[in-house]
């Protein structure tokens, strides 16, 4: 008995510190073509944590690891939501293509949070309609203080009593009261800014009063800057026109300096801030400044030791760090990782098998719209020029092994290739060991004779960096008129979060 009571709570703290997220669902009338991510909503990488695509029926199902109970969003056809998932929930969600997921319904353990953050942003489309932004922002001051504290109080009480009806964990009644904090912050900033231009008053400064109630809002700095995008917008926006003096000073002296380069030398002469304020800020602004598909070894390297000497905490840390990897691939002279390749005929492929001679790789998988008629045509051009010079391994992505078998034949056919498959598609060992995700696809990378990697991601096959790399590798010079444009677009990752960058 006691063995069985021993076994029974081990089970319990098991399901209860289980960070999986079991979904289902269906769009009806949703396309194949179409995939469902999920995106950690705190978070600064803004990367999915999983891409699942929908059935002939317009369903589907997936898992996922939560890295923490809060808000994600939900990403369908170019549309996002914000949904609220808890680790080791069961969740089914259901939606009509025409307006999914700007509409949807939650069942399963996830429905009453869910119900809790419908209803309260239906109230919150219906009580805005009642402002006019202009008309606020030029109220004198008390006035529009007096109108600030109006809309806490309504809203709040309204999301206490939604709270009540659908029974929602205190957790996401917290992250919704915050998340008002982080709104009304952002329309004081943008009084701040512009009551003094909008009111032909440019001496105009916010009284203490104003100041007070602003430190009023945010007694919890850090669980803020944790949870919300939003905040830290805010204060970037409160750091704005003394960064941009500093900027300038530091630009006199250092004309080459990067934009993370000169806002870590920004935050480190600012005592008054926290560190996890710090790091928060520094890796939101390299997210969206020098992490770029453009960027070259040299800015690869600075930006990682600026990663490395500013930011201390170990989540921030690994999140922006990721995200650099991503982008910018596998480090030039590792060996190829060999994760879990299968070619049709069900043997292991390896990269080392290749050997001897220089190989182009592509990322591909059928509903990527990258991947089109033109796509197909140019590397039939590109492999025809380097002439037996290159292998070219072609890594499919997609869901299952069948489809695999199905695209390579219709997409592939006349190339000659080594096809392989990513056991579990955008959700495989191989996808994670290359950093591929939707938005990189179709992508190439080459690899040299002795497996190692010798290039970064290429979206476009007449990039001189790709020319350069395929002369060097293959001693061929490159085509007299490069052609190949792909589709690669970095702002995918969950744009609406995306921070402001601090003028340079």
């Amino acid at each position: 008995m006691k063995k069985y009571l021993l076994l029974l709570l081990m089970a319990i703290t098991f399901i209860s510190c289980s960070k999986k997220v079991e979904l289902t669902g269906k769009v009806s009338g949703g396309s194949p073509l179409e995939r469902i991510e999920l995106i950690e909503g705190s978070g600064v990488a803004t990367l999915p944590l999983i891409n699942i695509g929908l059935d002939k029926d317009g369903k589907f199902s997936g898992s996922f690891d939560a890295p923490k109970d809060g808000i994600y969003v939900l990403s369908y056809a170019g549309k996002q939501n914000l949904i609220y998932l808890k680790g080791g929930q069961t969740v089914n969600i259901n939606g009509n293509a025409a307006n999914f997921p700007a509409e949807y319904v939650v069942t399963g353990d996830a429905k009453e949070n869910n119900d809790f953050l419908k209803q309260t942003q239906k109230f919150l489309v219906s009580y805005a309609q009642k402002f006019n932004m202009q008309d606020l922002v030029t109220k004198k001051e008390p006035e529009f203080l007096k109108a600030i504290q109006k809309i806490e109080t309504d809203l709040n009480k309204n999301i206490d009593e939604v709270a009540g009806t659908t029974k929602a964990d205190s957790d996401v009644v917290k992250w919704k009261k915050n998340d008002l904090v982080s709104t009304l912050l952002n329309v004081m900033s943008q009084y701040k800014m512009n009551y003094g231009k909008l009111t032909n008053n440019p001496a105009f400064k916010v009284s203490k009063a104003f100041t007070d109630y602003e430190n009023k809002l945010q007694p919890n700095k850090d669980e803020l800057i944790q949870q919300s995008p939003s905040y830290r917008n805010y204060l970037l926006s409160t750091m704005g026109e003394e960064y941009m003096k500093y900027s300038a000073e530091k630009m006199k002296t250092n004309v080459d300096a990067s934009t993370s380069e000169v806002f870590a030398d920004f935050l480190n002469s600012k005592k008054e801030i926290s560190q996890l304020e710090k790091d928060y800020l520094l890796a939101y602004v390299i997210a969206q400044s020098d992490i770029t598909p453009s960027a070259d070894a040299n800015m690869v390297k600075k930006v990682n030791d600026i990663i490395e000497k500013n930011i201390k905490d170990a989540t921030v840390k690994k999140d922006i760090q990721h995200l650099q990897f991503v982008i910018s691939g596998v480090k030039l002279g590792d060996l190829a990782p060999d994760a879990a390749l299968t070619k049709e005929d069900g043997k292991a492929f390896k990269f080392t098998d290749l050997k001897g001679k220089p190989s182009l790789v592509m990322f591909y998988a059928s509903w990527n719209p990258g991947i089109a008629e033109n796509t197909v045509s140019v590397l039939k051009d590109v492999m025809k020029h380097y002439n037996g010079k290159i292998n070219l391994v072609a890594i499919n992505m997609d869901d299952t092994k069948d489809q695999f078998a199905k695209t390579h034949k219709a997409l592939l056919n006349g190339i000659a290739a080594t096809h392989a498959y990513a056991d579990g598609g955008m959700n495989s060992a191989a996808a994670k060991a290359f950093g591929i995700y939707g938005f990189k696809l179709p992508s190439f990378v080459i690899i040299n004779k002795d497996g190692k990697i010798a290039s970064k991601p290429i979206y476009n096959l007449g990039e001189p960096e790709f020319i350069e790399a395929m002369t060097k590798e293959t001693g061929v010079a490159a085509p007299a008129a490069p052609q190949a444009e792909l589709n690669m677009d970095p702002s995918i990752l969950a744009p609406e979060m995306a921070a402001p960058q601090p003028a340079k």
